[in-house]
């Protein structure tokens, strides 16, 4: 990064910074949930979401009130998620807390003047199985849009 740095303006420094980044914090991710388990990723969330606000420079005012407001009134972690510039925002909040956050974040935005989010609570399931359907669909994922692999 140190190189870079020297030859990259620096709104361009700031977009590989945080690529670099990212990635470093979804292998961290990735091992802590393996040997930590989730409560262990709070930070990392935070991180990736300051990354993409200061960085990436992708957030918006909903998105980081959201955030703020989910890690102050008890999330473990929260970041934006999605393609940016608005949409969704997800706080890993321990279970029984669930209800205290989403009255802060509903509060947050009245108090902001914006417009009542809609929130729901999702919970963590197992990824994909190795499957010819899923083989298929990071295959058509890798090649682009406008390519088939035989599913409307």
């Amino acid at each position: 990064m140190e190189e870079a740095s020297g030859l990259l303006d620096s709104i361009t420094f700031r977009r590989v910074r945080h690529i670099v980044t990212e990635n470093d914090r979804v292998l961290q991710t990735v091992e802590r949930l393996t040997t930590e388990g989730p409560a262990h990723i709070g930070r990392l969330l935070d991180a990736s979401h300051a990354s993409m606000r200061d960085d990436f420079e992708i957030s918006c005012p909903e998105l980081d009130l959201a955030v703020e407001t989910s890690r102050a009134h008890g999330a473990i972690g929260a970041r934006m998620t999605g393609g940016g510039f608005g949409g969704s925002a997800i706080a890993l909040t321990p279970v029984g807390h669930e209800q205290e956050v989403r009255d802060a974040v509903v509060r947050a935005f009245a108090a902001a003047g914006f417009t009542t989010p809609d929130i729901f609570t999702v919970t963590p399931a197992a990824g994909p199985h190795d499957s010819p359907e899923v083989r298929a669909s990071a295959a058509f994922r890798r090649a682009g849009p406008g390519v088939s692999w035989g599913h409307d």
